[in-house]
């Protein structure tokens, strides 16, 4: 089990480059998968991945499994490799519709403030 300092330093970096609600990950996801005759179903739009960010927003601390914290790392790491979080938004870049959508799925859109 990871200690209790390293779950806190994971839950704020996620946190910081999840600037996306619950609801907006969400209705993204739905967004995202809907085609011109369907939509999914609520809990099975989107990527296994935006699937699984979605399902941790709506937890507490607390009661983060390992595998909750591996796909954190997994979308910090993602998310920091892609965006510049600290120095967004780069007109140029964040309006990279592909590069946005690929961000967005993982709970991060590069035009919106950090929270």
């Amino acid at each position: 089990m990871t200690d209790a300092l390293d779950v806190d330093a994971l839950w704020e970096d996620f946190h910081r480059v999840v600037n996306m609600t619950s609801q907006e990950l969400g209705d993204w996801l739905r967004v995202r998968d809907s085609g011109e005759l369907t939509e999914p179903l609520p809990d099975e739009a989107g990527a296994p991945i935006g699937q699984h960010v979605l399902a941790i927003l709506q937890k507490r601390r607390m009661d983060l499994t390992e595998d909750d914290l591996r796909v954190m790392r997994k979308v910090v790491d993602l998310v920091t490799r892609e965006a510049d979080v600290e120095n967004e938004p780069e007109p140029e870049r964040a309006a990279d519709t592909d590069r946005r959508h690929r961000l967005m799925s993982l709970g991060h859109d590069p035009l919106k403030a950090a929270r």
